[in-house]
C-alpha cells in the first residue's frame, strides 16, 4: 500500500500504520517519520531538510526579496528508510540489494 503524504493522511498517520500492521499490509510512506513509528518503509525528501529551506526563503522575504521573484524550489535529497523490525512481524525478507541503498535501516 503507498500511503500519500497529505495533511489530513499524517494526522491519522499513527492510525493507519496500526491498521496496515494488524491488516499485514506492506505500506510505504513518504515520510521517515512514519518508518521511525513503525511502517515498513519510506522514501522522500527529507522534512528537516525542506522546513530548513522554508526558513532560508522566509529569511529572504523579510530581507526584502518579492516572493514573485524568487524560485520555485523543489527537494532535490531524497532518503529511504527501511523498518526491518517491521518486515520480520510482517514475515517479509528484505533483499539485501536493496538495503544496500537505504538510507536508514532500522534494526
Amino acid at each position: 500500500m503507498n500511503v500519500l503524504g497529505s495533511p489530513l493522511l499524517s494526522s491519522y498517520g499513527q492510525n493507519i500504520i496500526d491498521l496496515a500492521a494488524n491488516s499485514r499490509l506492506p505500506a510505504i510512506y513518504q515520510w521517515r517519520e512514519h518508518a521511525d513509528a513503525g511502517g515498513l518503509m519510506s522514501y522522500g525528501p527529507n522534512l528537516l531538510d525542506t522546513w530548513r529551506q522554508t526558513g532560508v526563503l522566509v529569511g529572504k522575504v523579510l530581507r526584502g526579496a518579492q516572493p514573485a521573484d524568487l524560485p520555485v524550489e523543489e527537494p532535490t535529497n531524497f532518503e529511504l528508510v527501511i523498518n526491518l523490525k517491521t518486515a520480520t512481524a510482517l514475515g517479509l525478507s528484505v533483499p539485501q540489494s536493496l538495503l544496500s541503498r537505504a538510507d536508514r535501516v532500522i534494526q
